[in-house]
């Protein structure tokens, strides 16, 4: 609470140290796109700025934190956008989109495929370590693609653990590893996790050719690979030797089973709706989303708790900033400084890639990946290269973060059950963390030239 008052008074002070000093004087008009307005612009900058202090710091909950951006974009005195424009972004197709795909992800949950491509896992391993290890990461790995890494990581985790108890296993051995390729498993599709959603909407509002289904997986297929061959070859001997510290409980669903295979047609129909442009992606996930209710796959109330409000409020609160940035020109300005030291597409896109992944250690990584794709946007605009490979890079280095347990909800959620500490994410995960980048960086403007 305190944090948040101290922000807001720094916000005031800058915002009427701004009106004050732009008080009579013109638009200067320097940009050659005739839309440049300077104090719009360094307005624009300042909500900026104490957006991501606060969500750093989470001086107030995410979603919150989110939804005070638009309301100071459109707050009267500030104005940089109309009231209108700046809570427009609820209506965003990719927000109803990921709406959907959290509905369509939690009754095939309910219906008990996870637990059943669980159970497969842990008894095709049987007691040996290094195979449980490597099928456990392919399983959640492959669902986080089309389904929640955080709910495939929570239906494995006590799943995993019966396992390790009955063959003597650290807990800890396995589900770090397992977060980790939960994340990466996520990069894969459109749908895997929001900052790939977010390049699509970032493409989209630049008026550029946006990425299919299954382009991501060009990349992400890559990262994925990396990481289950590194912890199978070398990176299981950084993992710490801890026992549980808690009980984690799978909770008290009563799986529908009788309703699996329901689900898993809707599913399927979705999927193949939207690979093969049968159906508007967005339209193909809400019919799905719509369908699992109606056939009792899961009940409307079931629906409503499975959306991640957060992540939604997150999404479409960060978006109204993206389109701030570009729109006043704030961007460009940050662009223009950029330009002077940044001497190359490849430098460009490295810096990029390790501004996003340092941050993402440390805040939401769809916050972060809101609030630095705009700006990619306006470097790549300025080096006058492609920007797809720029996007990509960021979401990529949005996801695959390992050196803290709030980098990610997978880290998180397996904090306790492994009996984790903090410093144990960095140890186990600073060489797979190192691995991503160079990756991304050499690989990505191969796949997406600039």
């Amino acid at each position: 609470m305190k944090k948040a008052i101290v922000f807001f008074i720094i916000f005031l002070l800058a915002v009427g140290a701004t009106k004050y000093a732009f008080n009579g004087v013109e638009n200067t008009g320097e940009l050659s796109a005739g839309d440049f307005d300077q104090e719009k612009a360094i307005l624009t900058l300042i909500i900026l700025i104490v957006a991501g202090a606060m969500l750093f710091t989470e001086a107030a909950p995410l979603a919150a934190t989110a939804m005070l951006v638009p309301v100071a974009l459109s707050f009267p005195g500030i104005d940089v956008l109309s009231s209108a424009d700046a809570f427009s972004q609820f209506g965003n197709k990719w927000v109803v989109l990921f709406m959907a795909a959290f509905i369509l992800g939690d009754a095939v949950f309910r219906t008990g495929f996870a637990d059943k491509v669980g159970q497969l896992t842990v008894k095709g391993a049987g007691k040996n370590k290094n195979l449980l290890l490597i099928l456990v990461m392919l399983a959640v790995g492959g669902m986080s693609a089309f389904l929640s890494n955080t709910g495939t990581t929570a239906v494995f985790i006590p799943i995993v653990m019966g396992i390790c108890a009955s063959a003597s296993i650290k807990p800890g051995k396995i589900l770090m590893p397992m977060a980790f390729a939960a994340s990466l498993g996520g990069t894969m599709t459109l749908v895997g996790t929001p900052p790939n959603g977010l390049v699509n909407s970032t493409l989209e509002q630049a008026g550029l050719a946006q990425l299919s289904f299954f382009d991501f997986a060009q990349m992400g297929l890559i990262l994925f690979v990396a990481g289950i061959l590194y912890y199978a070859l070398l990176g299981h001997k950084f993992l710490p030797d801890s026992d549980s510290e808690s009980t984690f409980e799978e909770g008290n669903i009563v799986y529908r089973r009788e309703k699996m295979w329901v689900s898993m047609l809707i599913f399927l129909f979705v999927l193949l709706a939207t690979v093969y442009n049968i159906v508007p992606i967005t339209t193909a996930f809400m019919l799905g989303a719509c369908l699992v209710v109606i056939t009792g796959c899961i009940t409307m109330q079931e629906a409503f708790n499975s959306i991640s409000w957060t992540t939604i409020f997150l999404f479409a609160g960060m978006l109204s900033l993206s389109i701030a940035l570009t729109n006043t020109g704030a961007a460009a300005m940050i662009a223009n400084i950029c330009i002077h030291y940044i001497t190359s597409p490849m430098a460009l896109l490295a810096v990029t890639y390790i501004l996003t992944a340092i941050t993402t250690n440390f805040m939401s990584n769809t916050a972060t990946a809101a609030l630095i794709m705009p700006i990619g946007l306006a470097l790549a605009d300025a080096f006058d290269v492609s920007a797809k490979p720029i996007l990509i890079a960021i979401a990529m280095a949005a996801s695959a973060c390992f050196l803290t347990p709030i980098a990610t909800p997978p880290n998180m959620i397996v904090l306790g059950p492994g009996g984790y500490k903090f410093k144990d994410y960095f140890k186990a995960g600073w060489p797979l963390q190192l691995i991503c980048g160079i990756l991304v960086i050499t690989i990505t403007p191969l796949i997406w030239p600039f």
